[in-house]
């Protein structure tokens, strides 16, 4: 079958500087309590980018891309788990994605209404689990001051909707006003460009920028205040005077953030997302859609950050 493979590292060998390539790839054979979807539409996450340019590692011999896809079951599991053969579905696997098939644990798909596109859901399973769970961490939040650093991505987009709707004082900070503008149209009550510019104290910080970012944005806690540190887009380290920390907002707390580590089965997350979209009540933000072919540009786009929310792949 046809698969998106990883191209040579920055650097090396005669694709350097692709960071993917067109190749064939073994049919998956799933294991136990796996089916196989026939991919038709997958999105690329910034977290892949890095793992195709040798900043994360490539965690397996024979590693493809590929966590977040939509299409159809064509081979239901053998131990009766999961939907049948034909049912259409969302699917969040491990990896190995960008391609016609992939084989996915059945705790990790969620069907499909009619009224769901593959395009709509495909950019669903990453940021959307993400901002899911993040606000589970954040605790209740109605009425709550929440500052969200990073919210022109898939996952700002998600959690600024659903924060807002479910009560939340939120103030996203976007590189530009422009990458911005949507998140005021789902429910933002201010949008700033700066970390520094927000106006405090916030009950909540959502940081996923790393660097000067999140010391900025720990000043700006309120007494009690909690600060979910779940990303580090700038690929800058953190530097953080505990000093300052210390003369800072009294019992304010740091919680470092990973979606995996909670719950490594996604269905039920993929369920409640696909729900909420089909009642209207949540919007994916999705940029781009262009054919498979393209998936080096939108690799591109997003390393430059000229994607606004998600961008996604259709495939055949």
């Amino acid at each position: 079958m046809k698969a998106v493979l990883p191209g040579s590292l920055p650097g090396s060998g005669s694709d350097a500087g692709k960071p993917v390539v067109f190749g064939d790839a073994a049919e998956p054979e799933p294991g136990d309590g796996e089916l196989v979807v026939a991919v038709e539409a997958y999105s690329v996450n910034r977290g892949e980018t890095f793992q195709l340019d040798g900043r994360l590692d490539r965690r397996r011999p024979g590693w493809r891309p590929g966590k977040d896809v939509a299409g159809k079951v064509v081979r239901a599991a053998a131990d009766g788990s999961g939907p049948p053969a034909g049912i259409r579905v969302v699917a969040h696997p491990p990896a190995y994605g960008w391609a016609e098939r992939v084989a996915v644990p059945t705790g990790n798909v969620a069907e499909l209404p009619d009224s769901v596109d593959a395009v709509t859901a495909a950019a669903l399973p990453l940021a959307g689990i993400t901002a899911l769970r993040l606000l589970r961490v954040a605790g209740p939040i109605a009425g709550r001051r929440v500052l969200l650093t990073g919210a022109s991505g898939g996952v700002g987009h998600y959690v600024t909707e659903l924060a807002a709707s479910s009560g939340a004082m939120v103030t996203v900070v976007s590189a530009t006003a422009g990458r911005g503008a949507r998140l005021l149209e789902l429910g933002a009550a201010k949008l700033t460009t700066s970390v520094a510019d927000a106006q405090g104290p916030f009950d909540i910080v959502l940081e996923s920028v790393g660097g000067a970012s999140l010391p900025a944005a720990l000043a700006r806690l309120a007494p009690g205040g909690l600060l979910v540190w779940f990303g580090q887009a700038s690929r800058t380290p953190v530097t953080l005077d505990f000093f300052d920390f210390f003369k800072g907002p009294s019992r304010a707390r740091i919680e470092h953030f990973d979606y995996t580590v909670s719950d490594t089965s996604y269905g039920e997350d993929l369920a409640t997302l696909v729900r909420l979209v089909a009642r209207g009540r949540l919007h994916p933000e999705i940029d781009s859609v262009r054919d498979w072919s393209r998936t080096d540009e939108v690799i591109t786009d997003l390393r430059g950050r000229r994607v606004r929310g998600n961008a996604v792949l259709t495939v055949g």
